[in-house]
């Protein structure tokens, strides 16, 4: 049995190092940590601005860690640093810039295809993000402004006319945020915003207060046109000008990729689990993000691995 691990975590986010953690504290000694980027929390790293609030209790709800991970509020920063040091300190072992394309089962083993090679395991958690693949609106964006659409602030400059579009915790930091240095409007399909946290309806109700954002609720966008190199937004109530258009409305599923790891999938392209977010394929699990039909919270993630190693070790 040499060279076969305990188990194979795919997935380099809060639940991935999460679980690695519990694994390695709870006495599964053959660990692996699949990362397909270049670092861990790909999603942090490029959909977080820098110093983004990250809550322990996110959206307001209280959560208590059931493991062996002390995590707490802190930034995105500081945040990072934290990941950084579990890996360390745990003696990981993780491998970055390499791809899974490919989980097959065998005699109650698994084979885990990747651009590394192949890696066999008892066990495995499939712990990834959904924003790697951001869900874009369902009009059409004109090829033209495609270098004014953005799905996260990487492009952004100061002094611009600049959209927000989205109705929850994202979409909310982005405006305000933005709003220091621009001319922003966020919007929403629905009159009021029931998804973001307290602190950040609060913040957005202060910053809308003082007029240094405009909000636009309770309005669709129909299509976008290009209108002498910036953007017109043809909303339900009229039609406006923007130079930069910033989508905050989440990630989707990536289902392809989850068939190719034996996760059964439902009618609606969700994944499919017990309370043990063990799936169909007995001794494949998922974690973190994918379980969520929402956006999902760190601390939430991080019990996701507490669980699923507490029952692998039941099982043995």
């Amino acid at each position: 049995m040499d060279g076969i691990y305990d188990l194979i975590i795919i997935g380099g986010g809060p639940g991935g190092i999460g679980a690695a953690v519990e694994a390695k504290v709870l006495g599964l000694e053959k660990v692996l940590l699949i990362e397909k980027t270049d670092n861990h929390s790909h999603t942090i790293r490029k959909f977080y601005k820098d110093k983004k609030r990250v809550d322990k209790d996110w959206q307001g709800q209280a959560v208590e860690l059931e493991g062996n991970v002390e995590f707490v509020d802190g930034t995105k920063e500081s945040t990072l640093d934290y990941f950084d040091k579990l890996l360390d300190d745990e003696s990981i072992d993780t491998r970055f810039n390499c791809a899974v394309e490919k989980v097959k089962k065998e005699d109650d083993l698994f084979y885990v295809s990747s651009s590394c090679g192949e890696d066999r395991a008892h066990h495995i958690i499939v712990s990834i993000g959904r924003m790697g693949k951001p869900n874009k609106p369902s009009y059409k964006i004109p090829g033209s402004l495609r270098t004014k659409v953005n799905f996260n602030l990487d492009k952004c400059s100061n002094g611009e006319q600049i959209l927000v579009v989205g109705g929850g915790d994202t979409a909310v930091e982005y405006a305000c945020e933005l709003s220091e240095t621009n001319d922003v409007t966020l919007n929403y399909r629905r009159d009021c915003l029931t998804r973001p946290n307290p602190t950040n309806q609060e913040m957005l109700s202060n910053y809308a207060d003082d007029e240094a954002l405009t909000l636009k609720l309770g309005v669709d966008i129909a299509s976008l046109e290009n209108e002498s190199g910036q953007i017109k937004v043809n909303f339900s109530d009229g039609s406006a000008d923007f130079d930069r258009i910033i989508y905050a409305i989440g990630g989707t599923t990536p289902s392809d990729f989850l068939k190719c790891c034996l996760v059964t999938l439902d009618e609606d392209g969700e994944p499919i689990f017990d309370d043990n977010y063990e799936t169909a394929t007995k001794g494949m699990y998922v974690a973190g993000d994918i379980v969520f039909n929402s956006g999902g919270s760190i601390a939430i993630a991080l019990n996701h691995g507490h669980r699923i190693v507490s029952h692998i070790l039941s099982k043995s």
